[in-house]
């Protein structure tokens, strides 16, 4: 009785180590600074970064914003996010990154987007044959035809780079095929070279 006594204390103790090291000792390392703008050429949708220490794997998402490259031209310019699980798929995650905009390191750096700011996700579904993106209808207000094309093609370079599936974008929950007050007539599913088709 007196060994099995001794060896619950030993096994509370070793538990009791390994917890305090956890609590206090095993945060997670920054991976990578999330507001960091990366080159314009186009990556892997999504990377796992590993961290050594605690072996935890961080994924990340692309998102695309407007910026001037060193000739004054604008660009889109896929900017890293980490991922974080309790808000969806990873493409809804990116979706809502993209809407949410630069942060306010990446304005300073001269980053910013096309999408109006009363713009908000209403659904993003996911089907083996089809990603349907339904905003508000605020999204094609305001810019001119110029804005207009440069929110889509943010929009369209966001989901490709983060998914393979056609693309379908719903305003208000009605499929579009006329957008924004100059009425620019788009075909879907949505592609980057949707203007000339």
């Amino acid at each position: 009785m007196n060994n099995f006594l001794k060896i619950g204390l030993v096994v509370i103790a070793i538990l009791s180590a390994i917890y305090i090291k956890m609590a206090f000792f095993g945060s997670p390392d920054v991976v990578e600074d999330n507001n960091q703008i990366t080159n314009n050429e186009v990556q892997e949708p999504v990377e796992e970064k590993t961290n050594k220490k605690d072996e935890i794997k961080y994924q990340i998402v692309n998102v695309f914003f407007i910026a001037h490259n060193e000739n004054g031209e604008e660009v889109y310019r896929a900017v890293k996010r980490e991922y974080i699980p309790e808000y969806g798929s990873q493409l809804k995650y990116a979706v809502k990154s993209l809407i949410n905009g630069p942060t306010e390191k990446e304005k300073k750096a001269g980053v910013y987007t096309e999408i109006p700011s009363g713009t908000r996700l209403i659904s993003l579904t996911e089907s083996p044959s089809r990603v349907v993106i339904n905003l508000t209808s605020d999204f094609e207000n305001g810019g001119g035809t110029d804005g207009i094309y440069k929110r889509l093609f943010q929009l369209i370079k966001t989901v490709k780079i983060n998914s393979n599936l056609p693309l379908y974008l719903q305003l208000d929950g009605k499929q579009i095929d006329v957008i924004g007050g100059e009425g620019v007539m788009i075909n879907q599913p949505l592609s980057e070279d949707f203007a000339n088709e």
